[in-house]
């Protein structure tokens, strides 16, 4: 009987050690996928954004992205923690403050964190603009993030246009890019 045990049990760790590289094969490849957008949009490529629904940080719902077609969208990833995202905030906030009158919304997916903590950065940074919440981190893959923040940016056809911005994004990214989702630049 122990012997059946044991085998047993040799079983189910060989299973579960398959699920894990089957989960993480999975993972890699989603990513890669996600990937593959920045560098089409490089080459000048518009790939249509990958669309999602997320419940907002404020309790009012949810938000899609497919709901914003027909505006340019600034897609902000973030997280409480992250220094640099700490950095950007104002010039985020700015940015929607010059631009909502003209089409444009900027909207922050906030990622690996806490929603309370993501709350109280709203409002320490007092944001304004429609802040969501990734809390199973579907759009990391989606969007073949590499770190935090990113910014990506989407015309009024639903696509991703410009530059993908890794990293804290500046005031003249932010100008130069949105004129491009709004088809001026």
């Amino acid at each position: 009987m122990a012997r059946r045990g044991k085998i047993a049990l040799q079983t189910a760790a060989v299973l579960v050690v398959g699920l894990l590289v089957a989960l993480l094969a999975w993972q890699v490849v989603r990513t890669d996928q996600g990937r593959l957008l920045s560098s089409k949009v490089a080459s000048g490529q518009k790939p249509q954004a990958p669309v999602f629904s997320l419940d907002r940080l404020d309790g009012q719902g949810t938000l899609s992205l497919a709901d914003l077609r027909g505006k340019a969208v600034v897609v902000n990833f973030w997280a409480s923690w992250c220094a640099p995202c700490k950095d950007e905030a104002p010039t985020l906030e700015a940015a929607w403050q010059k631009w909502r009158d003209q089409d444009v919304v900027v909207v922050g997916v906030d990622l690996q964190d806490l929603s309370s903590d993501a709350r109280r950065f709203v409002e320490r940074y007092e944001l304004t603009y429609p802040a969501l919440r990734d809390k199973h981190n579907w759009t990391w893959g989606r969007y073949g993030l590499s770190g935090l923040p990113e910014t990506w940016f989407v015309d009024r056809e639903g696509r991703l246009v410009g530059e993908h911005v890794e990293g804290p994004v500046t005031a003249e990214e932010l100008d130069r890019n949105i004129r491009i989702a709004l088809g001026t630049a």
